[in-house]
């Protein structure tokens, strides 16, 4: 039958020499008229290959039993392999400082517990988009973690069809769903009757050593991993100035910040003294032989704070059980400075320098709240960042009424670092811990004391009935 004949009822067989070797590989295909026609024409295609050496075995028949035994013929990777190979090159980009470890950590986690289970032992060339669609809708149940899914399997195929780039990537079809403003989660910002207050409380429950980290993020709006990575070298007393040239994810140091993009921040009075008293706290721990490195922040102890986990605990059970308020993450405290600087009136390519993103991004995301906002409210921000405020005094007596001996271990300088069992500290149900937006860690539950979605947050004209500061 000129080299094509019928193979059972759903498979058809070709017959043709290649490299001196007789071959005769089938394809699934019901043996119709029609069928063999068309397989006739393409047996004829295939010899013409075969004469100007553009025949390529894998091609046409890549379910071949023995094509393992076909000379010529490169290995067929799995996914697994290719997996392996993306990650090892991600992480010899990491070594070069040319990728982020949570960037390279995070397409590991993903390609191993969404991906591998999968397609493990699949050939590489031969895995299909809709099977993409399907492993990915599984695993998804938001935006965010769909497209999250997608970028990891995205960049891993394209890097594996790099050696064979007129081959078509079925992952190229991949596409992102759009994440609108309503996806994204409101801010919350405190009020600066607010921020004082749990100022005031932190100093009290944690320590000057907690209570100076905590009280610079709200005065300098600047983002968690920057604040955590700062030295002393970094600050300079004289200018009132902060060099912001890095920061530090999952306990891991970057030699540059979110945006890639080093910036001089300018410090408002306030956050001037936060910075001159928290040095001397700093100095007398170096003093009694505690501090034996160059970090700016530390705990109660003396030890660097090397994971945004400590602070944030700390943040969490003060702001949840001394305050008994309704909780925001440690980043409202960014929010909360933009938003003070804008409506004290602050050139807005000045806010927008000074907290390191785009003015397009501040306008859209902080704009409405200087709307709610009367002349007490800015009048008291203004006392605030100048320092002279009657909170910021108010808060200061407390600490000094306290009596915190700085070089007193965390155990006996503070209240709720004392290990006394607390009945209403835990809940009964176990929280998992799970990576969070922003580099935070942050528990189930946590959402429970969070608004309902939906429900639109009041301006920061308004102040919490729940937390007022006596007079």
């Amino acid at each position: 039958m000129n080299g094509v004949r019928p193979l059972g009822t759903k498979r058809i067989q070709f017959d043709f020499e290649y490299q001196g070797v007789r071959y005769r590989p089938t394809l699934e295909r019901v043996p119709t008229e029609g069928n063999l026609r068309r397989a006739r024409l393409q047996l004829e295609g295939i010899k013409e290959r075969i004469e100007r050496g553009s025949f390529s075995f894998t091609e046409e028949f890549p379910q071949y039993r023995f094509i393992k035994y076909v000379p010529g013929v490169p290995k067929q990777r799995t996914c697994n392999e290719v997996f392996d190979e993306f990650l090892a090159h991600a992480n010899s980009r990491m070594a070069k400082n040319d990728l982020a470890f949570a960037t390279a950590d995070g397409y590991r986690k993903i390609l191993n517990h969404v991906w591998r289970p999968a397609l493990s032992d699949r050939v590489f060339e031969q895995v299909r988009y809709s099977e993409f669609m399907k492993i990915a809708d599984t695993h998804s149940n938001s935006k965010k973690t769909h497209n999250n899914i997608i970028s990891a399997l995205c960049c891993a195929f394209e890097y594996g069809y790099r050696d064979t780039p007129e081959k078509h990537n079925p992952a190229s079809g991949l596409k992102s769903l759009r994440i609108t403003k309503k996806d994204r989660p409101l801010i919350d910002p405190f009020t600066i009757q607010e921020a004082e207050l749990l100022i005031t409380a932190i100093h009290n429950d944690w320590g000057d050593a907690q209570g100076n980290y905590d009280e610079f993020r709200f005065f300098t709006g600047l983002r968690p991993s920057e604040q955590i990575a700062l030295l002393v070298s970094d600050c300079d007393i004289g200018q009132g100035r902060v060099n912001i040239t890095k920061a530090r994810v999952m306990s891991r140091d970057k030699d540059r910040t979110k945006t890639c993009t080093d910036r001089l921040i300018e410090l408002c009075p306030r956050a001037l003294a936060v910075l001159k008293r928290h040095l001397v706290l700093r100095a007398r721990l170096q003093l009694a032989g505690k501090i034996k490195h160059e970090e700016l922040f530390f705990k109660e102890n003396g030890e660097p704070i090397r994971n945004l986990q400590y602070p944030y605990v700390r943040w969490r059970r003060t702001l949840a059980i001394t305050l008994k308020g309704r909780y925001r993450e440690p980043y409202s405290a960014r929010h909360s400075s933009v938003s003070w600087n804008l409506m004290v009136g602050k050139n807005p390519l000045w806010v927008a320098k000074q907290h390191g993103h785009s003015v397009q991004t501040m306008l859209d995301t902080y704009a409405a709240w200087t709307e709610g906002a009367g002349e007490a409210g800015v009048a008291a921000i203004k006392q605030a960042m100048e320092g002279n405020s009657k909170l910021a005094l108010h808060s200061q007596s407390i600490i000094e009424a306290t009596g915190t001996d700085p070089l007193r271990s965390p155990e006996s300088g503070n209240r709720l670092a004392i290990g006394h069992a607390r009945p209403n500290l835990s809940c009964e149900n176990k929280r998992e811990n799970y990576g969070g937006e922003r580099g935070i860690r942050t528990l189930e539950g946590l959402l429970t004391l969070t608004p309902l979605a939906g429900v639109r947050l009041r301006p920061l004209g308004h102040l919490s009935a729940q937390l007022k500061i006596a007079a």
